[in-house]
């Protein structure tokens, strides 16, 4: 996410399952921006052949509200005693069932499918944006609704630009536009965003 939407390959993920249990290490996963359906699976590892020891997971967990998950394999979880790991405000009944109701409308709406779906419509109304405007626009990175457009131009003006238009959107990397829309967004929103920038290259 914040080095500008870039999609790990098969064979590095791949190759770092296998230095891990070449060196006896563990393999941590951050899930935080890109897990529970962000990517179009739960878990953005299963579009991979590989497993993590250990999975962390915190934002859309909550629907909202502040609240962190770790996830591991029996054999790491075995080690830890009661007292190991501790937070200050580990465990917040609000914030648990907060995420205990987002889990449930996650399954119960199919949104992680719709997330798939949405994703090929926002990359299809990007590629057509690019063949429009090749001269500023580099890159398309796309995998379900966690999407980078890596655009020629300075990336925080494009930002600013946005937000006049009433579009949040965020910048990594210098000039890579991050798009990180809620799962239930409609396509309408999606073609007026397209709209946005499509009049922002215009006026470049």
């Amino acid at each position: 996410g914040e080095s500008g939407i870039n999609i790990a390959s098969k064979e590095f993920i791949e190759g770092l399952r296998k230095l891990c249990n070449e060196k006896d290490m563990l393999l941590i996963f951050d899930e935080i921006q890109c897990g529970l359906g962000r990517t179009g699976k739960v878990f953005a590892y299963q579009y991979y052949n590989v497993e993590p020891d250990i999975l962390t997971l915190a934002k859309s967990l909550g629907g909202g509200l502040p609240i962190g998950a770790l996830i591991a394999k029996e054999k790491v979880a075995s080690s830890f005693k009661p007292g190991d790991h501790g937070t200050t405000f580990g465990g917040n009944p609000v914030a648990c069932a907060a995420a205990i109701a987002y889990l449930k409308v996650l399954q119960q709406e199919n949104l992680i499918a719709k997330c798939q779906e949405k994703g090929e419509y926002f990359k299809k109304k990007l590629e057509e944006l690019k063949e429009k405007y090749p001269k500023y626009i580099k890159e398309i990175r796309v995998l379900g609704l966690m999407v980078g457009l890596e655009i020629k131009k300075d990336g925080p003006d494009v930002v600013k630009k946005c937000l006049e238009k009433g579009v949040l959107i965020n910048c990594t990397a210098g000039n890579v536009l991050r798009f990180l829309p809620p799962l239930i967004v409609k396509e309408e929103e999606i073609d007026y965003l397209i709209g946005v920038l499509d009049k922002i290259f215009k006026k470049i």
